[in-house]
């Protein structure tokens, strides 16, 4: 299969679902996955750091792609119409069996509005879902992933991100910290020990 992850910065992806890719990953050949990251973080560090952390975090998450969206950190609203495109671009492209993007309900802007794109250009895609982030709001999970035997290699892929470590507004947690609860309390959800939940736009079982 192919896996499309999209997020609106550098870090959205390993934060929300790296540890469903690297379960796609551990499988070998039999799956491609791609990386689509809209802009460059710039509002939260240097542009060109973040852009090396996440190719760095690509390679780590066996990515066959890392593809660069080109658009300004906290400017994706007014491009909507140009984000649509550009992605249903891409899904030609790449035909993903799966696209995996930031949830809307999300006090960011960019999240919300990479959402909304995604939306519009996946209304042909069988199975798309809205994973978490720190900043998403009334997120409720109907799907899980048993993330136990992947969760240290995506901590290892949020650490390649060294220069947003630390930058959870949340004294004395890092995004480690932040990414690991997550994973409990979402695997207590799924009746696991650790787990990524996602809400499913559509998705379709025994494909």
């Amino acid at each position: 299969m192919k896996i499309l992850a999209i997020g609106a910065h550098p870090d959205d992806i390993e934060v929300g679902c790296a540890g469903n890719l690297l379960k796609y990953a551990q499988a070998g050949c039999r799956h491609e996955i791609y990386l689509l990251v809209m802009s460059g973080g710039a509002r939260g560090g240097q542009e060109e750091v973040r852009r090396q952390e996440q190719e760095r975090s690509a390679a780590l998450l066996g990515a066959k792609d890392l593809i660069w969206g080109g658009y300004d950190d906290t400017e994706l609203t007014p491009h909507m119409n140009r984000m649509v495109s550009d992605i249903e671009v891409l899904i030609r492209k790449i035909r993903p069996d799966f696209i995996f993007v930031n949830c809307g309900n999300d006090t960011h802007q960019d999240h919300r509005s990479l959402n909304k794109a995604t939306v519009s250009a996946t209304r042909y895609v069988k199975n798309v879902l809205f994973y978490e982030v720190p900043t998403t709001v009334n997120f409720s999970p109907l799907v899980f992933v048993d993330i136990k035997e992947t969760l240290p290699k995506k901590i290892d892929a949020l650490l390649a991100h060294r220069s947003q470590v630390m930058k959870t507004n949340i004294e004395g947690l890092t995004i480690v910290d932040v990414a690991t609860s997550t994973a409990v309390f979402r695997g207590i959800q799924g009746r696991v020990q650790y787990a990524e939940g996602f809400v499913p736009l559509r998705l379709f079982v025994n494909m």
